[in-house]
């Protein structure tokens, strides 16, 4: 079992969003959290700068790193601006 930990950058993102669009994501972290294997929902991401992998919500994306049981959430952004 996973457990999501958001930084504060990722907090402060979130915060900034409309609420449906934070109400989507918050839902969508929380059916992967229940998930027994929730890997298998994201994306390897080719720059390791950035992070690890990134989970797709709509036209947001969820980018974060793991360590043994945590996923650690880093950024959340709109897909035109998240990897810059």
């Amino acid at each position: 079992m996973f457990k999501f930990v958001l930084k504060p950058r990722a907090a402060r993102s979130l915060d900034k969003l409309p609420h449906f669009v934070r109400e989507q994501i918050l839902k969508k972290l929380q059916f992967y959290s229940q998930q027994e294997k929730p890997l298998q929902f994201a994306e390897r991401l080719k720059d390791a700068e950035i992070g690890t992998g990134r989970f797709r919500v709509g036209d947001y994306r969820v980018v974060f790193d793991v360590e043994k049981n945590k996923i650690i959430i880093l950024k959340i952004g709109h897909r035109k601006d998240i990897y810059r």
